[in-house]
């Protein structure tokens, strides 16, 4: 059986002794809670693994057992911490019968050794932590290990990178389940970035700063406010008060890519909200969004997200009833 994305109503988190808590914690954050002002029915949230596990400093009881993972449609595997060692053979089966019945099977950090155990990376791309990429691709031959992403998007199989990139892939397969606008106002009540995608390089020498403690800080916001503008980088130095080549060293550090691709990257997200909420027209969406006429809009989109935006409206809309 294979689930569809409506479908994706329950969630297993699949843990065993070794388990990170960050990653875990942050997994089940996002899941377990609908934020603030959200109908949709949200996901229902399972913890399952042996009787007792421990999980860095503290004990965990799970709900159900690891037999149960098949039964989700949804199955996140968690970093664990020590990957000189195979994961535990029970969980690396339990896991492979999950995606087996369809399931789709997400891994954050170092739970990719478990996917990769499983056979599941087998012939695709994935990552996980820039620390033992290198490991990663010498156990699993097979594996095509990029050392450089967030996370990878194979479907039913998905990896992510450490740390903040765990909770980048946990707020895209919200987007992916719920659409743009619930997966920002998740993002929102965890006070995190709404959305980094999961090409951007990770931050190996400079990781993302909280969200006061960087020089662009106060740009970010003042960018978002004029999305439906034809800002250039010249206008966001002079705002930043700054150079635009210091504004360009600041923009890769904090997030990885140029002042341009990042400013995109926000119009195309715009374009999507909007899309799945409005009933605007596709010039309406352009002007909205500062891409200034139709036809630039549907080049940028189509080559971003893959479909033109007519085709993600009706798509969304048919996926999405409840929020058409």
């Amino acid at each position: 059986m294979t689930h569809t994305i409506p479908d994706m109503g329950t969630v297993a988190l699949a843990v065993t002794d070794g388990m990170l808590h960050f990653e875990l914690s942050q997994a089940y954050e996002v899941f377990a809670s609908a934020p603030a002002g959200v109908t949709v029915p949200w996901y229902d949230v399972t913890v399952c693994g042996p009787v007792a596990v421990r999980v860095g400093r503290f004990h965990l009881e799970p709900d159900l057992g690891l037999d149960r993972l098949q039964h989700a449609d949804t199955v996140i595997v968690p970093g664990w911490a020590d990957i000189d060692e195979e994961p535990p053979a029970g969980l690396v089966d339990a896991v492979r019968a999950a995606h087996e019945a369809g399931a789709r099977v997400a891994s954050l950090c170092t739970g990719a050794f478990v996917l990769a155990a499983a056979g599941l990376l087998d012939g695709k791309r994935a990552t996980t932590h820039w620390a033992h990429t290198d490991v990663l691709a010498a156990r699993y031959p097979r594996v095509e290990v990029d050392p450089d992403v967030l996370y990878v998007d194979n479907g039913s199989v998905l990896t992510s990178a450490g740390k903040a990139a765990a909770m980048d892939l946990c707020l895209h397969l919200v987007r992916l389940d719920h659409g743009s606008s619930i997966a920002n106002a998740v993002a929102r009540r965890l006070v995190v970035p709404p959305h980094r995608a999961g090409g951007q390089a990770q931050f190996v020498t400079t990781p993302v700063p909280a969200q006061d403690d960087h020089p662009l800080a106060a740009l970010f916001p003042w960018i978002l406010e004029r999305l439906d503008q034809p800002l250039t980088v010249e206008d966001l130095a002079r705002q930043a008060r700054m150079s635009s080549r210091h504004l360009g060293r600041h923009f890769k550090s904090v997030t990885g890519t140029t002042p341009l691709q990042w400013l995109l990257t926000q119009r195309i997200r715009h374009a999507q909200e909007l899309l799945e909420t409005t009933d605007d027209s596709i010039d309406t969406i352009a002007a909205a969004t500062g891409m200034g006429t139709a036809t630039t809009l549907r080049r940028h989109f189509n080559r971003t997200i893959g479909v033109p935006p007519d085709t993600y409206r009706r798509t969304f809309r048919e996926e999405h009833p409840k929020l058409a």
